[in-house]
């Protein structure tokens, strides 16, 4: 077992330790200000035949488009190489014939070949790659417009992807993945409260049973003996608890009050009675329908066991309003009252929720969208539909209990096995005569990002958080990490019913594969005579409330010396020795989106006190609470956003910042497109990567930045800023 550990580690340590390269190159390790180089960056290797002194790499960055991730429709990342060479000869000292060098993308079996384009030492920007794992080769051809690979190869190298598998893999497999529980504890693990049944609190008679595996992944016998070392709970029905109803549409006035009440009802999913959570015993709960610039009344009422509050997510008002426990109030007492008022500074989706143990309060229903009206800039639509997404977890027993004294699930959050739409399997609609439809997604799910797409159909993204686009863009999926939110025009092509689906590929981590995912979503039915789409023209004397200069935001504000630079990771402490050995080889690769979960045991026996999720001001080193800041009413500052590669488990933050709002100026130090920024609440900082935003901080008083897995705030992941008058 040794020796096949101290081989891995010897293996990750080549990974990580790259061949220097020009200054100023992002493949060049940075430090806190650059995306991870081992992640973004591929290394190549020249060929027994290339002369001597050939080098290159390949820096990935992200293909563009509005996301701070590119995938397919498929849900395969897309990446923009550009190609660094350098002692390139003349290429017919290479072979005789050869005219030209030209780069190729191939997968591992080199099964399939995509031509990247011609090449020539220095930097060149190549075609488009979207292969799970690929390999690059740089070949010497006689015709450079060739798309046929005939020459010999001068250099080669596989994607950070390809490295899943150390090369003694098997051999640590069989022998520590395979050990018996017993023979764990003789190594030294912290089983006493890891490796049996935690004892439940008196009043409670929920016990852990184990959680479901994802179809096609195998469980290891390591991890079927893992437990979460916390009492379990779930919340409990009495005979006149209610059923859930379907949310209802609650239309608000200027100086309007709404009673707001937050109780347990029960709720059937495929047939099974589920005991769950609910705003005015609906799941979700109302959307609350609103105009711009009003102001209105909720008397919450909190008829949980727990303290609970309601955090309105996105919206710019009194920061007392926020609902965010403990800066904003005190959390709401089982069988109390919380009186809030509300404004509407800003059109757009927003949504609520709570921000008092919102891993299970959230994750048990208690969620709803707030429609402020009043955005210029967007087409008109024949219809349209608010979409909450979400996931839930149920197990053969019912639903998976929730932690006592912390949290569960506290890697990578907890991912659900059954995705609901509007609090139900499965979302219908109804176009007329085929006309298109305007969808408002959020994401109100623990942890999962989903990649939405449609069939038979156009996309046209239109709006993000808090705004409009410049002008629609057409996308052939749509990424929506938790608490984003998005609106995305259909139109039906004419061929059929329209299918929207979430399709990812999920990380196999042991066995170093890829595997495909679909959920479908929902259908809408489109009648037979429907003629094919018939784009509309946006309006650019509509554009609205739009981040450009004249609303303070400079048009390129990329610096290299940000206002404020965090780093987002995790501290784990007294894991169980299967856990931690299995997450040091896992540490061989990250890949930039966690889009499912696939290491249910580990991650569901990890609590809130063992992972410690922090964020961490790069600038000073101070963590958590102590790396607040303090800003003046009215300044725009830069902010760099930071994901190392090199925490134990890097995965992606969608990262809130509550009461302002900001623009995504830059991804890995590539600025974005103009006509692809929105205001936005909320950012996907993918794993290894960077993400720049320009931050108006307009509201004043006390607020907090955190990332919304709901796990990871939980276990610390905040911080806090004033904004001061």
């Amino acid at each position: 077992m040794t020796r096949a550990w101290l081989g891995i580690s010897a293996f990750l340590m080549m990974c990580t330790s790259p061949p220097l390269a020009a200054q100023g190159d992002p493949c060049v390790p940075g430090g806190l200000h650059r995306p991870s180089d081992d992640l973004y960056c591929l290394y190549l290797v020249a060929a027994p035949r290339a002369p001597a002194g050939v080098s290159g790499h390949v820096i990935l960055d992200i293909a563009p488009g509005p996301f701070t991730v590119a995938v397919t429709r498929d849900g395969i990342h897309r990446y923009r190489p550009r190609l660094v060479l350098a002692g390139l000869p003349a290429p017919r000292d290479v072979a005789p014939e050869a005219t030209a060098y030209v780069a190729w993308a191939t997968t591992p079996r080199y099964g399939e070949w995509v031509r990247l384009g011609a090449v020539t030492n220095g930097t060149t920007t190549l075609a488009e790659i979207a292969f799970n794992q690929f390999i690059v080769v740089i070949t010497a051809e006689a015709d450079a417009e060739t798309t046929e690979r005939n020459g010999p190869v001068v250099l080669r190298g596989g994607s950070p992807s390809t490295r899943m598998q150390p090369p003694d893999f098997m051999e640590f497999a069989t022998g520590v993945i395979g050990m018996t529980a017993d023979e764990l504890a003789a190594q030294g693990e912290h089983a006493g409260h890891q490796m049996h049944q935690a004892t439940p609190s008196a009043d409670s008679a929920v016990r852990w049973t184990t959680v479901p595996m994802p179809e096609g992944f195998a469980m290891l016998p390591a991890e079927m003996a893992l437990r979460p070392g916390v009492g379990a709970q779930l919340p409990r029905a009495t005979a006149t608890t209610p059923m859930a109803r379907r949310a209802e549409v609650v239309r608000l006035a200027d100086g309007d009050t709404l009673t707001l009440r937050a109780g347990v009802v029960r709720k059937r999913i495929h047939g099974r009675e589920h005991v769950m959570l609910g705003f005015n015993g609906q799941i979700p709960g109302p959307v609350l329908q609103v105009e711009r610039g009003t102001s209105v009344t909720v008397h919450f009422v909190n008829e949980l066991d727990q303290p609970s509050s309601v955090h309105w997510h996105g919206l710019r008002q009194d920061w007392t309003m926020d609902g965010a426990p403990p800066l904003s109030q005190d959390p709401v007492p089982p069988g109390a009252t919380f009186t809030y008022t509300l404004k509407f500074p800003d059109a757009g989706l927003y949504w609520y929720h709570p921000h008092v143990r919102e891993e299970m309060q959230q994750d048990l229903g208690l969620s709803g969208n707030i429609m402020v009206r009043g955005m210029s800039g967007l087409p008109n639509i024949g219809g349209e539909e608010l979409l909450l997404l979400d996931d839930i977890l149920i197990g053969d027993d019912g639903l998976v209990p929730f932690g006592l004294e912390h949290p569960t699930h506290a890697l990578m959050g907890r991912f659900g096995n059954v995705i609901l739409v509007n609090g139900e399997p499965r979302w219908h609609d109804t176009t007329s005569g085929g006309a298109n439809i305007r969808l408002w997604f959020t994401n109100a799910a623990n942890t999962r990002t989903f990649n939405v797409v449609a069939s038979n159909a156009i996309m046209l993204l239109v709006a993000a958080d808090m705004g409009p686009y410049a002008v629609p863009i057409e996308v052939e999926s749509v990424v929506i990490a938790p608490a984003e939110r998005y609106a995305v025009d259909i139109f039906p092509d004419g061929t059929g019913d329209v299918v929207i689906a979430n399709q990812v590929q999920a990380l196999d981590h042991l066995y170093g594969q890829f595997v495909a995912q679909v959920d479908t979503l929902g259908v809408i039915s489109v009648p037979r005579r429907t003629n094919l789409v018939q784009l509309y023209m946006h309006p650019a004397e509509t554009r609205g409330d739009l981040p450009d200069a004249s609303a303070g935001i400079s048009p390129s504000p990329l610096t290299s010396r940000p206002d404020h630079v965090f780093e987002f990771g995790l501290r784990p402490r007294d894991l169980p020795f299967t856990t931690s050995r299995m997450m040091l080889l896992d540490s061989a690769y990250f890949h930039p989106v966690e889009w499912s979960g696939t290491m249910p045991m580990m991650n569901w026996a990890t609590t809130a006190a063992q992972a410690e999720w922090f964020v961490r001001d790069a600038l000073t080193g101070l963590e958590n609470e102590a790396a607040s800041f303090t800003v003046k009413r009215g300044e725009v500052r830069t902010m760099r956003l930071v994901n190392p590669r090199n925490s134990l488990h890097a995965m992606q933050h969608p990262v809130h910042i509550h009461g302002q709002r900001f623009v995504v100026m830059a991804v890995n130090g590539v600025p974005t497109d103009p006509a692809h920024r929105a205001w936005k609440d909320t950012v996907l900082l993918p794993a290894g990567g960077t993400v720049d935003l320009v931050v108006e901080f307009s509201n004043p008083g006390h607020w907090m930045l955190h990332c919304h897995i709901a796990e990871h705030v939980e276990s610390g992941m905040m911080t806090h800023f004033t904004v001061e008058e």
